[in-house]
């Protein structure tokens, strides 16, 4: 997921204009004498205005408040929210149609690329990998600040598992990050839950009706039945930390059961 086209442009202009005022501020490179130049150094000349920047925020108020390229009060509150950026190392779990999975100490944040898509700069077979990035708000979505430096490190299946259960749980209760701007959404975009209760019970009622005379019919429905039962009471009302806790073990003990009788079967 990228940027429109048109907005994707607006973040490289604000950003060298930014970065091009921090230059002259703090004269990195002396012969470089417009916006434009330095939008065309390669990365590695960029680097010191660039670190120099989130390293001191305050000279995003300072171009604010000089206001040199004209900006409009639109594009100069943009630039503001950039003050508080998001920054450290983070591994990339996977890229997804709605944004790329980002996972720094747990938190999930859900990043688009500006103008081209993130997995054209780090593809999905390379993933998991760990990045150094600067997170920041642009127009209600998360970007980075164009620039991803990566590690050359091979992580194993300990570390996959761990970041998989990150994201299953911030995606179970809906705290996968969108947005930086609380005026657009608080912790993240929050969608409307499907109601299908009707259906659980109707479900849950057909499950209650049915009566087999076969062991395995019967291990197998009881694990269907304590199932469809915790779908059928989160779908109601969120579920306390102790009904949760109290459901799970109702289902591992029906599992349990059912993989017992499928071993005594086997050795039959």
């Amino acid at each position: 997921m990228t940027l429109s086209h048109e907005d994707g442009i607006l973040f490289f202009e604000l950003m060298w204009m930014l970065q091009y005022f921090v230059n002259q501020k703090r004269g990195f490179h002396k012969d470089i004498d417009s916006r434009e130049a330095y939008a065309r150094l390669p990365t590695e000349k960029k680097l010191k205005a660039r670190d120099e920047l989130w390293k001191n925020n305050g000279l995003i108020e300072a171009y604010a408040q000089e206001n040199p390229d004209a900006l409009s009060p639109e594009e100069l509150e943009i630039v503001r929210k950039w003050k508080d950026p998001v920054k450290g190392s983070f591994f990339i779990l996977r890229h997804l149609k709605k944004g790329s999975i980002f996972i720094q100490d747990e938190k999930v944040y859900s990043v688009h690329g500006i103008l081209d898509p993130l997995e054209e700069v780090i593809p999905s077979h390379a993933l998991p990998q760990m990045v150094q990035a600067i997170l920041l708000p642009f127009k209600g979505r998360i970007v980075y600040d164009g620039l991803l430096s990566g590690y050359s490190i091979h992580f194993g299946s300990g570390i996959r598992s761990t970041l998989e259960r990150a994201y299953t749980a911030a995606k179970a209760r809906d705290r996968i990050m969108t947005t930086f701007e609380p005026e657009l959404a608080a912790l993240s975009l929050v969608r409307p839950r499907k109601n299908i209760t009707p259906q659980l019970k109707q479900v849950s009622n057909s499950l209650a009706k049915l009566k087999s005379d076969s062991p395995l019919q019967k291990a197998a429905l009881a694990l269907a039945r304590a199932s469809i039962e915790l779908s059928l009471l989160d779908s109601e009302k969120p579920l306390a930390p102790a009904d949760m806790e109290s459901q799970a073990r109702k289902i591992i003990n029906t599992s349990n059961r059912l993989l017992r009788l499928l071993d005594i079967m086997e050795e039959e």
